[in-house]
């Protein structure tokens, strides 16, 4: 059997990121997605609604890490990210978030994961 390839390597379904930012962007968006998964089943005990919303942030999270190591991914989805982040930031505050130490790590990781998905967009170059 003979292995085929291509000169872009497009016939992978999975990648690593070029830049090392990508690792920390990474390493953020994992971070927030434990914290949530593991606080989503005791906000369920207080409001199930809120549980809903930190189980599917976690797997928002854990899902744009998968597309991000995937082929699929596209510059433009790095201000997808970071606007993915920007909203759970403004979103724990909107909705009277209390201010804790789990609160506080998660709120500072998204942060990192705006900023350095904001960094990857503008180093990375654009066109076809």
């Amino acid at each position: 059997m003979s292995k085929q390839s291509t000169a872009t390597g497009d016939a992978q379904l999975f990648r690593l990121p070029a830049n090392s930012i990508g690792y920390v962007a990474v390493l953020a968006a994992l971070a927030s997605a434990v914290i949530h998964l593991l606080l989503a089943p005791q906000v369920m005990e207080f409001s199930q609604t809120t549980g809903i919303l930190f189980y599917l942030n976690g797997a928002g999270w854990i899902g744009g890490i998968l597309l991000f190591f995937s082929r699929f991914w596209r510059r433009e989805l790095y201000l997808v990210a970071a606007g993915y982040a920007l909203v759970t930031l403004v979103a724990f505050f909107a909705m009277g978030g209390r201010l804790n130490t789990m609160a506080m790590l998660s709120k500072g990781v998204e942060a990192v994961v705006v900023f350095a998905t904001v960094y990857l967009y503008t180093a990375e170059p654009s066109g076809p």
